[in-house]
C-alpha cells in the first residue's frame, strides 16, 4: 500500500444536514434498515475469526442499537459506548435497551450501555480508552481520514478496528439515472476500498485486512427504494444538492433513465459493500529523515510502566 493517504472525496456530506436527516429518520429507521441489519450481521461473523476479548467498546454511529445490543450479548463483560452524532438516533437506541432491571440494581449490577452524542471525526473519548471499535455502515457519511486518526486515538495498543462502508458502484444506477435531470449532485460520494486501506497504513495502524462484495436489491419500480433511503436518513445532504422538489419533468426523466437497468421485470439498486478490521500495534515507531527511530509520547510512557 502507498505510504501516503489519497485526498479525501471532493464533496463530503454537510455534517449539520446529516445530524438532522439521521435524527428525523430515528422513528422510520428500524422499518427501512434491513440491509443495514443484514451487513451488520455479515460484520459479525468476521468478529468469529479474530480473538479479542474487550473490557470496552465503542459503536460509532450506533443509530437505533442494532449493533450495540449485538456486542452487549456477545461481550458479557464489556461496556458499550454508543455514538451517533443524531440524538434522535440515540434517544430511540436508550429506550429500545432497557437497561437493568430493579432486580439487578438491587445486586448491584450496571448498565453496561453509555449513550454518547457526537462525531466520529471528533470522538468524546479519552486516548486509548477502548479494546475495540465497530462501525457498520456510518463511514461513508464521514472523512474517512478523520475517522482513522480519531480511531487509532481511542483505541488502546493491540485494540481493533473492525467497520463496514460503501464503495463508489453503490447506488451506481441511481447516480446515472440523476445525471439525465441535472449536473448537481444527488448521490453520496463513496470512498475505494483500496484507499481506505491506504488511509488505515497511514493513520497507523498494521496491516489492513480489506474485503468487498456487492448486493443487488431489486425493485417493482423506483419509488420504494427512495422510501427506504429517505427512512433511515440516507437521502440527498450532499453540498451543491438542489433546493426543493424535484419537478414532475426531472422525476419523469429520471425515472425513464432508471428504467434502462431493468431487469427480469425488476429494477436493480446495487450496494458495493466493503468491511475491513485492522489492528493498533502494541508499539508504534517511525523513523525521522536522518534514520533515527521517532517513539510517540504516549508509548514512551507505557515502556517505562513495563517492568
Amino acid at each position: 500500500m502507498n505510504s501516503s493517504p489519497p485526498p479525501s472525496p471532493l464533496r463530503l456530506p454537510a455534517k449539520q444536514a446529516v445530524r438532522r436527516s439521521f435524527a428525523a429518520a430515528s422513528g422510520t429507521y428500524d422499518q427501512h434498515a434491513f440491509l443495514q441489519r443484514e451487513i451488520g450481521d455479515r460484520l459479525f461473523e468476521r468478529l468469529d475469526y479474530v480473538k479479542v476479548v474487550p473490557q470496552r467498546i465503542v459503536d460509532i454511529g450506533s443509530g437505533t442499537g442494532y449493533a450495540t445490543e449485538k456486542l452487549l450479548a456477545r461481550y458479557p463483560d464489556a461496556g458499550v459506548v454508543a455514538l451517533d452524532i443524531a440524538p434522535g438516533m440515540l434517544t430511540a437506541a436508550r429506550g429500545k435497551s432497557g437497561g437493568p432491571s430493579m432486580f439487578k440494581r438491587l445486586l448491584g449490577s450496571r448498565d453496561r450501555r453509555a449513550f454518547v452524542c457526537g462525531d466520529a471525526e471528533a470522538m468524546p473519548l479519552a486516548d486509548e480508552c477502548v479494546d475495540l471499535a465497530i462501525s457498520n455502515l456510518a463511514m461513508q457519511w464521514t472523512d474517512p481520514e478523520r475517522v482513522a486518526r480519531e480511531v487509532m486515538r481511542t483505541l488502546k495498543p493491540e485494540g481493533l478496528f473492525m467497520f463496514t462502508t460503501f464503495g463508489p458502484d453503490t447506488l451506481k444506477e441511481l447516480r446515472a439515472a440523476f445525471r439525465a435531470t441535472d449536473d448537481r449532485p444527488h448521490v453520496n460520494n463513496f470512498v475505494d476500498m483500496h484507499d481506505i486501506g491506504d488511509i488505515l497504513v497511514h493513520a497507523g495502524f498494521s496491516d489492513p485486512v480489506m474485503d468487498q462484495e456487492v448486493v443487488t436489491l431489486t425493485y417493482t419500480d423506483l419509488k420504494p427504494l427512495l422510501r427506504e433511503l429517505k427512512g433511515i436518513g440516507a437521502h440527498n445532504v450532499l453540498p451543491g444538492r438542489a433546493a426543493g422538489l424535484t419537478g414532475k419533468g426531472a422525476w419523469q426523466r429520471m425515472e425513464a433513465a432508471y428504467e434502462q437497468f431493468r431487469r427480469e421485470g425488476r429494477l436493480p439498486a446495487t450496494y458495493e459493500v466493503v468491511y475491513g478490521h485492522a489492528w493498533k500495534p502494541a508499539l508504534r515507531a517511525r523513523k525521522s529523515v536522518d534514520g533515527a527511530q521517532m517513539i510517540g509520547l504516549p508509548e514512551f510512557k507505557r515502556m517505562l510502566k513495563k517492568p
